[in-house]
């Protein structure tokens, strides 16, 4: 099984959408906690929607659980946390939140994509979204559009 990652800042609408449809994703997972904001741009949620339908033939899901607190954000991105604790700390609310839950290994029967914001998964909860999964499940192949 594969799963994609992808972010949509530092990417216009054409490289996002081809990237989405080169890899044949048939499958959006929206990430993020909040997925209405003006600086989503193409990515806001309704249009996001209509885009990978009509460009992509492809379904779109949100899933805020997956995202981190409002709080782990804030020390982040505030600097009252190093990357390596949001880490250990993000890792640990995946736990809290049980996925299994919510989060059906079905769900990935197709190509399926986590979006968030960041450009690269690097330093993206993304990454540790699908890296969990791979934990979890054993057999998935992570892939960064």
């Amino acid at each position: 099984m594969e799963i994609y990652t992808i972010g949509f800042t530092q990417k216009n609408a054409e490289a996002f959408f081809t990237l989405l449809r080169d890899a044949g994703i048939r499958r959006l997972i929206d990430v993020r906690r909040h997925n209405s904001s003006q600086l989503a741009g193409f990515t806001k949620r309704d249009d996001l929607r209509y885009f990978l339908r009509e460009l992509c033939r492809a379904e779109y899901h949100h899933e805020p659980r997956l995202a981190p607190t409002a709080e782990l954000m804030e020390d982040y991105r505030h600097n009252k946390i190093t990357w390596p604790e949001y880490e250990e700390r993000f890792r640990r609310l995946l736990e809290e939140r049980d996925l299994t839950t919510f989060v059906a290994r079905h769900l990935f029967a197709v190509p399926t994509v986590l979006l968030c914001r960041e450009p690269t998964a690097a330093h993206c909860h993304r990454r540790l979204v699908a890296e969990y999964l791979q934990r979890l499940w054993g057999d998935v192949v992570i892939r960064h559009l």
